[in-house]
């Protein structure tokens, strides 16, 4: 008996996003695997955001006799569907928490896809102890209580990837998960990735950044102007030549190894 083979992810064939009549996006292919841990970098406009937005439904793409956009062989997907997979974590979602709330009911609003409780919902045993374990995995436990507008940058940005984790999707969507935080912010973000990573999580990174890159990370997609400029090994796509061709000025990549693990970073030569 033959095993039907399970879909990929993400499916992308010839899709193009349009705006004002500009293409701000055109994919002529790209699978990304369930599980599969990845990072999309590329410089500012190289339509990485778009890119997600693809994943996530909120944006679609120009029609195609044969569609362009599969989740998981799912020509059809709504929001809905990709939100039971996926878990979002955007460093633009810290502007929006604009209220007191403490952050266990902050990390809790993620298994209704909102930030906090929607008014016509009360927690239930099975949410709370949800997002108890989604915040003791990631180390901020003790926070439960505390209101989320008092906490630091990176706290609150820990507290937002617990929210993305505590309905248990398989894949985590990072996008520029360190923009605006502290080397201390950064570490504990990082961090947090590498742990998800460890425990079997789909990783999916959207970063300008190689430091952002993790080990447990082994594919490296890159874009530039809107369409996909190399997909490959991380090592050769994270290279100087690759890097200094990707942002247009003269960089130098650096990998220091630590522990078996390999980090990257690059110099800019000015």
């Amino acid at each position: 008996m033959t095993r039907k083979k399970t879909p990929p992810l993400l499916e992308i064939n010839d899709a193009v996003v349009r705006r004002a009549g500009n293409d701000i996006l055109s994919i002529d292919t790209l699978c990304l695997g369930i599980g599969e841990k990845i990072a999309v970098l590329g410089p500012n406009g190289s339509g990485k955001s778009t890119l997600i937005q693809l994943l996530t439904r909120e944006v679609l793409p120009l029609y195609r006799d044969n569609p362009p956009v599969k989740f998981k062989g799912d020509a059809r997907a709504v929001r809905a569907d990709v939100h039971k997979s996926l878990g979002v974590v955007s460093s633009t979602m810290q502007d929006e928490i604009t209220v007191h709330l403490p952050v266990g009911e902050v990390v809790e609003g993620g298994c209704f896809g909102t930030l906090g409780l929607p008014f016509h919902v009360h927690s239930t045993e099975q949410s709370r102890i949800q997002a108890a374990q989604a915040m003791t995995l990631l180390g901020i436990g003790d926070l439960a209580d505390r209101d989320v507008m008092t906490l630091s940058s990176g706290q609150a940005r820990r507290v937002l990837i617990a929210r993305a984790l505590v309905h248990n999707p398989e894949t985590l969507v990072f996008d520029e998960p360190c923009s605006g935080l502290d080397p201390e912010g950064m570490h504990y973000v990082r961090s947090a990735m590498r742990k998800l990573a460890q425990i079997g999580k789909g990783i999916i990174l959207v970063t300008h950044y190689p430091e952002d890159v993790i080990p447990e990370i082994s594919r490296v997609v890159l874009l530039k102007n809107g369409k996909i400029f190399n997909d490959g090994a991380k090592r050769e796509m994270l290279s100087s030549t690759q890097m200094s061709e990707l942002f247009d000025v003269q960089l130098v990549s650096e990998c220091r190894c630590v522990d078996g693990n390999e980090y990257f970073s690059l110099v800019s030569a000015y």
